[in-house]
């Protein structure tokens, strides 16, 4: 068979559709893992590249950290957490956070670092206190380049985060793991499929963040 038939094959099989190892309930737990995920490497990267662009400190620091966190073998991280910490959640956050925080914390610097100076000059010589600066002044221009770094790293999350299913969780690694096991390469390929999928469809919402979020005339020129 090939790779069109075993989609075809998998897809077609109501079976796949329901129960605990349906195609619905495999697809919410990947995107929960995903979106905790994202969100925690959100909270921990946002803020800081944030901070640093906007006072200019710590950016060799930044990428040194940015260049050892993307050195880490995630399944590798995942077997040492799982050893360390045992089934449950957490052993897989650790290795999607660590994935994640660095392209949202050095695009986020940079996208910040970028700005025009004279606004921002501007908006001091009006009075207006730093945050302020950052938040009203240099956040707009900079939001495109943020919401790149989430994108990067979202689909970094999306696509890793099969890694679940190797520590007995759920998401669709498990049609990959299970299917390696049980020799159902039409398993496999289809939960490949769906990841590919998911992954495209995480591309399709931020072009719509930014389509929403960024103001027309930022769009335009950048």
């Amino acid at each position: 068979m090939n790779v069109l038939n075993f989609i075809n094959a998998f897809f077609s099989d109501s079976a796949h559709w329901k129960g605990y190892d349906g195609i619905p309930t495999r697809l919410w737990e990947h995107i929960w893992y995903s979106l905790l995920a994202l969100a925690i490497a959100a909270g921990i990267g946002l803020p800081i590249g944030l901070v640093t662009g906007h006072t200019g400190r710590g950016g060799n620091a930044l990428a040194m950290i940015a260049t050892a966190a993307r050195a880490l073998p995630s399944f590798g991280l995942l077997v040492l957490m799982f050893i360390g910490l045992g089934l449950g959640l957490l052993p897989v956050m650790i290795p999607l956070v660590i994935l994640a925080v660095p392209p949202i914390l050095v695009t986020t610097y940079e996208a910040v670092r970028s700005v025009d100076p004279s606004p921002v000059d501007a908006a001091r010589g009006m009075g207006m206190h730093e945050s302020r600066v950052l938040l009203q002044v240099e956040l707009p221009v900079a939001l495109p380049l943020i919401l790149s770094g989430l994108r990067s790293a979202a689909i970094q999350i999306v696509s890793t985060a099969t890694i679940a299913a190797y520590v007995s969780l759920g998401g669709l690694g498990r049609y990959i793991v299970d299917g390696l096991y049980q020799r159902n390469y039409e398993k496999v390929v289809g939960g490949a499929t769906l990841v590919a999928v998911m992954a495209l469809a995480t591309l399709g919402l931020f072009w719509i963040a930014n389509r929403v979020a960024v103001s027309p005339g930022v769009r335009r020129s950048n």
